[in-house]
């Protein structure tokens, strides 16, 4: 089998493994919903920009990243 069926089969599992950890850990950290996160609604508009969360997701994945660059 060529390598390329792996990894998609690892992205897939990835993926379900995220979504997973998304759900449980959206229950004790709400993100999308952080102090920092811009939400203005005002009578036809809606603007929302979440830049705490994309704080926050930012550095746990420069971690992982760094994790699995240092472990190589």
């Amino acid at each position: 089998m060529n390598s390329f069926p792996k990894i998609l089969i690892l992205i897939g599992i990835a993926f379900i493994i995220i979504g997973v950890l998304w759900f449980f850990i959206g229950r004790v950290l709400p993100l999308g919903r952080l102090p920092g996160d811009i939400f203005i609604k005002r009578e036809n508009m809606t603007v929302y920009m979440p830049i705490m969360t994309c704080l926050i997701i930012s550095v746990v994945l420069s971690l992982i990243f760094f994790l699995f660059g240092r472990f190589r």
